[in-house]
Parts: C-alpha cells; sequence; structure tokens
C-alpha cells in the first residue's frame, strides 16, 4: 500500500490522558487535562509537559513552579474529558467532579486521590515554543496506590488499565490491551526478527 504525505503535524499517538493539579498561593486548587507530557530525563527523574499559553493552569504553574501529573485511569474518563473541557476560572473542577484533593509530600499542588499514580513536580525550565510552552520538572515525590502495584512496586498494567487520548482523532481510548513482550525479550529468541 503506498504511502500519503501530510503535512507536519501532531500524528504521535497514542498519548497518556493526565490531569494536571496545580494550585496558586492561597487559591482554590485547578485541574487541567492534558496529553502534551512525557518522561524528559531518567536520572534525575523529569517530565515535560506543554501548555497553551492561554489556558488558565499555565498561568498557575508559571507562578507556582509546580504541579502533579496523575494519571488517569479508563473509570476516570469522564472526570477527565470534564476538566479539559471547561475553565478553571469559570468552574472549581474538584467540587464539580466530586475528585478529592490530597495534600502531597512536597508540593502544595494537590495530588488526585481517585487517580492511581501521582508524581510531584518542580519547575526546571520554561520553553517558550510556539502555540504551547514546554515546562520541564523534576519528579521530586512519586505516590501510587499499593492495589495498582506487582511485587517489585511496577505497575501492574492489567489492573491500571490507562486512558490514553489519540491526537487529530480527538478521542480517549482504553490504554492497553495485551501484553507482547518484556523489554529485550528479542536477545532471548537470539535476535531473530
Amino acid at each position: 500500500m503506498a504511502k500519503k504525505q501530510l503535512k507536519p503535524q501532531t500524528l504521535l499517538i497514542p498519548l497518556p490522558a493526565v490531569m494536571v493539579s496545580c494550585q496558586w498561593g492561597n487559591n482554590k486548587p485547578n485541574i487541567i487535562t492534558a496529553s502534551w507530557v512525557g518522561v524528559a530525563c531518567s536520572e534525575p527523574p523529569m517530565l515535560s509537559l506543554a501548555i497553551r499559553k492561554s489556558r488558565f493552569s499555565h498561568g498557575i504553574i508559571s507562578k507556582s513552579g509546580e504541579f502533579v501529573v496523575n494519571l488517569t485511569t479508563e473509570g476516570l474518563l469522564k472526570e477527565t474529558d470534564f476538566c479539559g473541557t471547561y475553565s478553571g476560572k469559570d468552574v472549581d473542577k474538584f467540587e464539580k467532579t466530586h475528585l478529592t484533593p490530597v495534600g502531597g509530600s512536597v508540593v502544595k499542588a494537590p495530588l488526585i486521590k481517585e487517580c492511581p499514580i501521582n508524581l510531584e513536580c518542580q519547575v526546571r525550565h520554561i520553553l517558550e515554543l510556539g502555540s504551547h510552552d514546554l515546562f520541564i520538572a523534576d519528579i521530586v515525590a512519586t505516590h501510587a496506590d499499593e492495589e495498582y502495584l506487582d511485587k517489585h512496586d511496577r505497575p501492574d498494567i492489567n489492573k491500571f488499565k490507562p486512558l490514553v487520548y489519540c491526537t487529530k482523532a480527538q478521542e480517549y481510548w482504553g490504554g492497553l490491551s495485551k501484553r507482547l513482550g518484556g523489554y529485550g525479550f528479542i536477545r532471548k529468541e537470539k535476535g531473530k526478527v
């Protein structure tokens, strides 16, 4: 089948659908849904988060220098979509979604109790890119619900059921259907492809 060349676009799919909680001063905390998020560095643990300058949360994170990335599950579909389609300028998202803010161990921004994994982050750099600014942040604390961990304290994907987002299609999908292999499995097969 022939390849069709398209204009340059963000067709990296799927992406994690996360809820990012943030807070500035004594103001109410806010939640923004984001998929422009990823690992930036392993040592020290860092991630990147891209947010449009026009978003309410952009200002909060720019001022506070911190946020929490809360990983979502299929069971949090409605809450995730709500937090991505309404502005925190107009509505208290914790109140409307009945999500529970929980104090973290390092940053002031709250964790979302219903999310199985929470990454407390402190901003190291902000890069102005175009439509979005890229926040490069240190992961300063990680929290995980024990029920979603295996015996080695790694996420058990079968229990976790992550929610993912498919850009351009603008659709949420249930994360991962089945395990196909482990890292380096090809070496056990003596490199046979």
